[in-house]
């Protein structure tokens, strides 16, 4: 086996394993087609992660976490109601029925940086992308508000059994940015959210029980609320991709900072005497991109974002 081959092999194992016995092809075709896919009796093959202190039980947890915590406040289950607390504060909210987020545990644990960054790979998403290992507690009876998310996220569901429900995003095609019902939508969001958002869970909806060792894919963009039916934790592996917009623009960034004359200062841009300087200024900068612009190739801003030859 080639060298590549043996990296190849490597990096697919973490992907394949908690989407087993689904294979990779198979897995794919649901994911590029947003459909969410649900697997069981994981935890067998997630020894190593279940194992490290973080994971192995809730009071672990509590007792090795190293900073703070997320608490969901009273009203609206959701991250836009929430606050920073100590460990010590966070299983007080817990036992009154506060959910609980505890952040980038991949900033703490080797495993749960590893993992991620495997299963980005695998997935062949950016290097730019956003990836991250979260872990959810669950109070019985509570859960989360009807919300999407601009991730990518696999849920591995740790202990206890917790329910979801899921449904295709028919208001908005590949949200940049998350929303959840009875928050107001932010600037760009509102600008292409034209249909308006429901009122209630779609009726396209899907329920899913997930149980240790139960695995969700909940596609980029879909609507979805949960609740626990007993105390659960969960461990979210998320990924916050780029889209074609943030590739671009990465790229047309690093290529217009060699430029002197674009790395100037913006004059005059809100001075009502002078602001005829500005717009020559801005104008004579277009028109030298516009000459560019023809000469650019895909695989070259590729290259730039991903640190990759694809001219082969």
């Amino acid at each position: 086996m080639s060298i590549n081959a043996i990296k190849r092999s490597i990096m697919t194992k973490f992907l394949e394993t908690i989407i087993k016995p689904m294979s990779r092809t198979e897995f794919l075709a649901n994911y590029l087609n947003n459909t969410p896919v649900i697997t069981h009796g994981l935890l067998e093959h997630l020894d190593e992660l279940t194992q490290q202190p973080f994971i192995k039980s809730l009071d672990s947890l509590f007792e090795t976490w190293p900073t703070f915590v997320t608490a969901y406040m009273e009203g609206l289950a959701d991250e836009a109601n929430s606050q920073k607390v100590s460990t010590s504060e966070a299983r007080e909210l817990f036992q009154k029925g506060s959910g609980l987020c505890f952040d980038d545990a991949n900033n703490f644990d080797p495993l749960l940086e590893k993992w991620p960054n495997a299963i980005r790979s695998e997935l062949g998403l950016s290097a730019l992308t956003y990836s991250r290992s979260l872990i959810y507690a669950t109070k019985a009876g509570k859960g989360t508000d009807l919300h999407f998310d601009q991730n990518i996220n696999f849920v591995i569901q740790i202990s206890g059994t917790k329910k979801w429900w899921v449904a295709k995003n028919d208001h908005i095609e590949n949200p940049l940015t998350r929303h959840t019902i009875g928050i107001d939508m932010d600037p760009e969001l509102a600008s292409y959210a034209h249909e308006g958002m429901p009122e209630s869970f779609p009726e396209n909806g899907t329920e899913y029980t997930l149980e240790p060792g139960s695995m969700l894919f909940v596609p980029r963009g879909s609507w979805h609320m949960t609740e626990a039916i007993t105390d659960a934790v969960s461990l979210n592996f998320t990924f916050t991709a780029p889209s074609w917009i943030d590739l671009l623009t990465t790229a047309l960034r690093g290529r217009l900072a060699q430029s002197s004359e674009w790395r100037e200062t913006a004059n005059f841009v809100s001075d009502e005497q002078l602001h005829h300087l500005a717009v020559d200024k801005f104008e004579l900068l277009l028109a030298e991109l516009s000459h560019d612009v023809p000469n650019w190739r895909a695989g070259d801003i590729l290259g730039a974002t991903e640190m990759r030859d694809f001219s082969n």
